[in-house]
């Protein structure tokens, strides 16, 4: 099993603050959600957690997208082992993944866009290109993704690769690509429309003679696919069943809309809504508060938070991103919306060098991990929940995102 890192939250997740501050399967019940895949809907499409396209991953969410050249019904391909990602917007594709030649995106002058996209763990480098997407009974015309890797653009400039490590081929991100369906519209949003220092430095325009950082619109920036949906746009849900220790893969589903339709419904699921200035909730843990300094994040291949020292848990000698406590910790945390919304989340922590012994197992409840003074409850937070992601600004039963609820 390979004990990689593989967190998928923006490392620049505030860029996005501007925007606010100003195969299917599944049927599913009114009560909260669906039921993990069975049946079938036009807003349901199925997810699995397994060991993904390159093996050896633990505990991603996966799923296929069918993509096409605009406006063509006949340069399509599905593209397999995508990444579900509630911690990031936009689409993003390897273009070793790629049979189609999607239309490059050019900025006003003629040169070719690129995007450097940071994560906690290193970086993707690639161009923007335009396709026509289709997911479950969902579409997006026309909608701006990173293609990850391409040749034409092999040369990375240096404000780019000072975030880590480049993760531009299978071996290093693990996935054909990444699905980000999180809390923000664009992978920037007004962030990057502005020039100079303020520019969080996520686009660039590509001469012959090198990269240079450049502004970009809201409108041509890389979009969280579900905001351009015709219906169904305003977040999604996350359903995956309960987990006991490790499992070889588990099957779920990834539901569009919430309370657009009769399987997407609120029910009981709290709202906890998200400070303006972070987008992140707060959480309390052994009596300390860590305000507005936690987000919920399907992308995370495990629970992080705060560190050795705080937590009382050893780290793994193999694997020191992890934690490897002699015996396995039944913990409890409180989270805390910026509406005053609260409530108990109980978690477990085991020793990940255990858990991933075997490596036919791909879902795993326990993993967790150093992540100073923060709380990233990644996918094992998902086991056994029905996890709600809001879109900034879009209306729901809940109020208008963007909010996690559950």
């Amino acid at each position: 099993m390979k004990p990689a890192r593989l967190q998928r939250i923006l490392a620049l997740m505030v860029t996005g603050v501007s925007t606010l501050t100003v195969g299917c399967g599944g049927t599913s019940s009114t009560s909260g959600g669906g039921n993990g895949g069975s049946g079938s809907t036009s807003n349901v499409q199925a997810i699995t957690v397994n060991a993904g396209p390159a093996g050896g991953y633990v505990d991603g969410a996966f799923t296929s997208v069918m993509v096409c050249v605009p406006g063509s019904t006949a340069s399509c391909q599905t593209v397999s082992g995508i990444l579900v990602d509630t911690g990031s917007s936009g689409l993003r594709i390897l273009s070793s993944a790629l049979t189609i030649s999607p239309p490059q995106q050019t900025a006003s002058n003629g040169d070719p866009v690129v995007e450097c996209l940071p994560f906690l763990d290193g970086f993707t480098w690639g161009p923007v290109q335009s396709v026509d997407l289709t997911i479950a009974g969902e579409h997006a015309k026309s909608l701006p993704i990173q293609v990850i890797g391409s040749s034409n653009f092999s040369t990375i400039p240096a404000s780019c690769s000072s975030n880590g490590a480049p993760e531009n081929d299978l071996a290093s991100l693990g996935a054909n690509g990444i699905l980000g369906v999180g809390i923000f519209a664009q992978d920037c949003g007004t962030a990057c429309t502005q020039s100079g220092a303020s520019n969080p430095g996520l686009y660039y325009t590509c001469p012959a003679a090198g990269c240079q950082i450049t502004t970009e619109s809201v409108a041509n920036q890389v979009q969280n696919p579900v905001s351009l949906f015709a219906k169904d746009n305003n977040g999604v849900i996350v359903e995956l069943p309960s987990v006991s220790g490790s499992e070889t893969s588990v099957s779920g589903s990834l539901i569009f809309g919430i309370g657009t339709q009769s399987n997407n419904g609120l029910g009981s699921a709290m709202v906890y809504t998200l400070d303006p200035a972070t987008g992140n909730i707060t959480t309390t843990y052994h009596g300390a508060t860590y305000t507005n300094a936690s987000f919920i994040d399907s992308g995370s291949n495990g629970i992080y938070f705060l560190d050795a020292t705080t937590t009382g848990f050893p780290v793994c000698t193999n694997a020191t991103f992890w934690y490897c406590p002699s015996s396995t910790q039944n913990l409890s945390a409180t989270n805390q919306g910026a509406n005053g919304a609260t409530a108990s989340v109980d978690f477990v922590v085991a020793n990940a060098t255990t858990l991933t012994s075997n490596a036919t197992d791909a879902a795993v409840n326990g993993i967790a991990g150093p992540n100073s003074g923060m709380f990233d409850w990644g996918l094992p937070f998902f086991f056994g929940r029905n996890v709600y992601t809001a879109i900034e600004g879009q209306s729901t039963p809940g109020g208008a995102g963007p909010y996690w609820a559950y």
